[in-house]
């Protein structure tokens, strides 16, 4: 089985103009949410073999503080360099090459491409993925190359603001 685990990053701080996208940190909200995402990741036992992340600040945050609630550890991270301005395909193209001994894939990315994304691989509509989102789809496969051909046998859409009552 394989499982990939789209993290957008948390909300961005837009409150140093100056700063160029990639290097925008997250504001206060971001900082409260990413935190508690992590903990309801914790709670699921969710344990990635690898977590990768865009390079962009609000990205590579994101994945260090949910690396931190889900004990994975941060300088195991892996920056990918081109999960920023990737496009859906690119970024799929990326999943398709990982390795088949790798089991489960947490991805820290960006909008519009973790949508696009999700929703080519999300049996149901997901319209948006809001900031802090997480969509985890699970394949039966024994290979990365195969799973934007085969429906999920697994799947779960998490948000900050989703009702868990």
């Amino acid at each position: 089985m394989k499982t990939l685990t789209l993290v957008r990053h948390a909300k961005s701080s837009w409150k140093f103009p100056e700063l160029a996208d990639r290097d925008r940190p997250l504001n206060k909200r971001g900082k409260r949410d990413a935190p508690n995402m992590g903990k309801r990741l914790a709670l699921r036992n969710f344990a990635p073999d690898v977590i990768i992340s865009s390079p962009a600040v609000r990205a590579l945050k994101t994945a260090k503080i949910i690396a931190k609630a889900i004990g994975y550890p941060k300088k195991k991270i892996v920056v990918e360099p081109q999960f920023y301005g990737a496009g859906s395909e690119q970024f799929l193209r990326i999943i398709r090459g990982f390795e088949n001994h790798v089991d489960w894939v947490m991805c820290t990315g960006h909008n519009p491409t973790l949508t696009s994304l999700a929703n080519r691989l999300y049996p149901e509509p997901i319209g948006n993925v809001p900031t802090c989102g997480i969509v985890e789809v699970a394949f039966d496969t024994d290979s990365w190359s195969d799973i934007d051909q085969l429906e999920p046998i697994k799947f779960d859409f998490d948000y900050p603001k989703k009702d868990h009552s």
